[in-house]
């Protein structure tokens, strides 16, 4: 088996302020959120390969980050998209013409946001995947949920909690699962899937997904208030 980690950063964190990417901002040790999201993966051992995708006005200072830091596992560092899915997509597609990749290759996409995922959720994944072609990590909801009107602003409906669960990062799946998933979507165009597992459920309906459990702790930085908690 053969794991291969898509560190997705080509976002420009909007939402938490200033000039610079929310991925370069600092967190209390000093160290920035996607060395300790890079850190994540270079330190596990079912880890093989890195892949850093990040934002074209950043690869000089990501390239300094990666030579400051002797990451053995960064083999690739690549431009994102502007949306989600084209940063996963820009991962995929190095790899296409691969023709001595393991037949037991799996990708994984993990959000650079998400800077405090643990080796135990890295390993649940692991495990996961001894098993199924895709797994992804959920927590369970714990807030009341409504359905509503948005524009009416009203409320319609309060599903059971017991039947949903929040998404987190990583999702891996084995190469024929989501590479084909991927070539469809962008055959038939106007994605609006929002990670990597609605892309398979769109695209390759017939892979189950499987869910291993993650932990609150890997949140992700969205706000400046994020980076403080």
């Amino acid at each position: 088996m053969k794991n291969i980690v898509f560190i997705l950063a080509g976002g420009t964190g909007s939402r938490v302020g200033g000039d610079t990417p929310k991925q370069f901002l600092p967190l209390a040790d000093g160290r920035t959120v996607l060395e300790h999201s890079v850190d994540a993966f270079e330190q596990s051992h079912f880890i093989h390969e890195i892949v850093v995708v990040m934002h074209p006005d950043w690869m000089q200072e990501t390239e300094e980050m990666i030579r400051r830091n002797a990451w053995r596992k960064v083999k690739h560092l690549i431009s994102g998209g502007s949306e989600r899915w084209e940063s996963s997509w820009n991962g995929i597609a190095i790899y296409l013409k691969d023709d001595k990749k393991d037949p037991d290759t799996f990708y994984w996409f993990h959000d650079a946001a998400r800077p405090f995922v643990s080796q135990d959720i890295i390993n649940r994944v692991a495990e996961g995947l001894k098993n199924h072609l895709a797994v992804t990590v959920a927590v369970p909801v714990t807030d009341t949920l409504y359905k509503v009107q948005s524009k009416k602003r009203i409320v319609e409906d309060i599903p059971s909690r017991t039947e949903y669960m929040r998404a987190q990062t990583p999702q891996a799946f084995h190469y024929l699962a989501i590479s084909p998933a991927y070539m469809r979507a962008i055959e038939k165009g106007k994605i609006k899937a929002t990670d990597d597992v609605g892309i398979l459920m769109e695209y390759n309906p017939d892979v189950e997904v499987h869910f291993v459990e993650g932990d609150e702790t890997n949140r992700k930085i969205t706000y400046k208030e994020d980076l403080e908690k």
